[in-house]
């Protein structure tokens, strides 16, 4: 078997080589013929149009010649070696009539999806910058499908063999543009057509898979240029205040000098307008612009058994001008660094098993990892994957009293931007809001253009980094109940809950940072989440006390059918989210939650130990002393 596989491989860079050929002895006359038919742009013509026009001038090409009556010969071993002609020998450039043509396969899709960015980061410490960079990038992805949506070279494990990943000029050079479009594209064939031949191959010896759906879905192309903003020019600086943003990142990070246990800290800050083309060639023509405007403040201190300790507070905005006031961000910063000189002398929790209450934040973030991840189409498909949820179309998977949605098209709650906010997809459809879970019933999954058994087609959920494959993924994670509690009562139910199961106290879970859902069919079905405050509410009224070094455990669907009731306001969590198609922005809303039980076990214990000389501090004189 392996001998067979080897050559096919070996058999497909040989086409391949026949396609470049072909493919590039078009380049000019095709060219010529874009150059004298499409209209000289004028003065006023829209950043985007040169791009927008050549993306598709070039798609439209490959599509045509791509396999286009290409063939490759293989020559009789009977006839003489070309190195030693034989003088009787027909002439070498006449066809060989023992030949045999071998057509190469046409795409049946192609896609290009561009990302035409500017950015900015800074980032400060201690009263210092230590960074600052602005960079503007161009950057395609050249995606080329062989064979049919039924089955095609992304089959099964192949799934990334239909991307190619390349930097674009930033000018809007038109011939500088096509050609860099045309060697990806060339590129892309060639792994695409290498990958297709070992799906082929590996059908022949595999057992009969589970799900047998298509490996890609027939949807209606959307044609929609989403107006770019009157302030957006590429190229042209994204900062207007850069020294008054340099001034208070400085300020905030000179906070954490009044903290001698802190040890390291940062304030950054990430800005960014980007506008995101795609063109595919069954007719999708999609621009939209984003902005985002990032602030994150980190801090970190060390216990005296050696335990690290970190908070974590994220500001984000769709624009710069809308991040919090000076005033707010500091009140933020000088809390959270108090809350970690308490956490450093606060006590080790122990293993507990018993009710808790995660607040909205927490909780969203809960919902993110434990549900949200296995609730995305691919993870319902593969030999690898533990599809959880899978046979549980139609029936319950949470309380009757709690819904889940998911809905990109939201772009703010309660006036604070949401960072899982889109308009297209990034396979150019439409966003959509999907109803998950109605009344605890699970009723679909988040889906990209990958179908599965029970759903054929795109909600508008196929998310993906620049550089990879998109997947069905979250957006806004939304979370609602009818079965909602003043935050106030669902204290008192917690310790209720408490000592009725014999408990000294319940948990309430103030922050989460983040966490990991294991959805490979070969480890447990398990979740981890990691709180940064926790304290300890107790039955018999004395003070909540903080604790530290508490790790969530479990599995999910028992976690999820044991949530009692819900606060009565929601909260929202804006992170980025890492997985197969990279790291995408997202957000989850949600209210409070008491659990009649939850797990939770010691995190790991380093052993370094704390800075054993005090930091330096500054001398009357404007020095430093130690």
């Amino acid at each position: 078997m392996t001998k067979r596989i080897l050559a096919v491989l070996s058999l497909g860079s040989f086409l391949v080589g026949g396609s470049l050929a072909l493919y590039a002895a078009t380049a000019s006359a095709a060219a010529t013929e874009t150059a004298d038919s499409e209209p000289t742009p004028t003065a006023k013509a829209k950043p985007d149009s040169v791009l927008l026009q050549v993306m598709e001038t070039e798609l439209s090409r490959a599509m045509t010649s791509l396999g286009a009556g290409a063939s490759t010969a293989t020559p009789d071993p009977k006839s003489p070696d070309p190195k030693s002609p034989d003088p009787k020998s027909p002439d070498p450039k006449s066809p060989d009539p023992k030949s045999k043509a071998q057509p190469q396969p046409r795409p049946y899709f192609m896609s290009y999806a561009v990302s035409d960015s500017d950015s900015i980061s800074m980032s400060a410490q201690f009263g210092a910058l230590t960074g600052e960079n602005e960079s503007r990038r161009r950057t395609a992805d050249v995606q080329v499908r062989l064979g049919s949506e039924a089955e095609d070279n992304t089959h099964g494990t192949h799934r990334n063999s239909a991307l190619t990943t390349m930097p674009l000029p930033l000018s809007d050079d038109r011939e500088a543009l096509a050609r860099s479009l045309w060697f990806a594209t060339n590129r892309g064939y060639g792994r695409a057509l290498d990958s297709f031949l070992q799906v082929k191959t590996e059908q022949q010896v595999r057992a009969r898979e589970e799900d047998s759906s298509p490996d890609f879905s027939k949807e209606t192309p959307a044609t929609a240029l989403v107006p770019v903003d009157a302030g957006f020019v590429p190229g042209e600086p994204l900062m207007k205040d850069k020294a008054e943003w340099e001034r208070r990142l400085r300020e905030i990070s000179a906070l954490f000098k009044q903290f001698p246990d802190i040890f390291y800290n940062t304030v950054s800050l990430q800005a960014s307008d980007e506008v995101d083309y795609f063109v595919s060639s069954d007719g999708a023509r999609v621009s939209t612009p984003n902005h985002v405007a990032r602030l994150v403040i980190v801090a970190r201190t060390r216990a005296s058994d050696g335990m690290d300790l970190y908070r974590v507070e994220t500001f984000e905005s769709d624009e710069l001008g809308r991040l919090p006031e000076q005033k707010v961000l500091i009140e933020k910063t000088l809390a959270m660094a108090k809350n970690l000189e308490a956490l450093r002398v606060a006590p080790i929790t122990e293993p507990f098993d018993g009710p808790a209450i995660l607040s909205g934040r927490a909780s969203a973030v809960f919902f993110h990892e434990v549900l949200g991840h296995r609730l995305e189409g691919q993870r319902q498909k593969g030999d690898e994957e533990g599809q959880t949820f899978t046979k549980l179309l139609g029936k319950p998977i949470l309380p009757s009293f709690i819904s889940v949605a998911d809905d990109p098209t939201v772009a703010t709650f309660e006036g604070t931007a949401l960072s899982g906010h889109y308009v297209y997809d990034d396979e150019g459809q439409p966003a959509r809001r999907v109803e998950l879970i109605k009344d605890g019933v699970l009723e679909t999954f988040l889906m990209s253009r990958l179908p599965i058994a029970s759903f054929a087609n795109s909600n508008g959920h196929g998310r993906a980094e620049s550089g990879h494959m998109p997947t069905g993924r979250q957006g806004n994670l939304i979370v609602s109940s009818s079965k909602t509690v003043p935050e106030a009562t669902l204290r008192d139910m917690l310790k209720a809950e408490a000592k009725k199961q014999g408990k000294a106290y319940g948990l309430y879970f103030e922050d989460i940072s983040s966490g990991f859902a294991v959805t490979n069919r070969r480890s447990p079905q398990a979740f981890s989440v990691v709180p940064l405050v926790v304290y300890r509410v107790y039955v018999d009224g004395r003070p909540d006390e903080l604790v530290r070094g508490v790790s969530i455990v479990g599995t999910p669907q028992a976690a999820l059918n044991r949530i009692v009731a819900t606060g009565d306001r929601q909260d929202i969590f804006n992170g980025i989210c890492g997985a197969e198609s990279g790291s995408i922005p997202v957000s989850a809303v949600a209210p409070a939650m008491l659990v009649s039980e939850i797990e939770t076990q010691r995190q790991a214990q380093g052993t370094a130990r704390p800075p054993i000389v005090p930091p330096p501090t500054e001398s009357l004189h404007g020095g430093v002393s130690q």
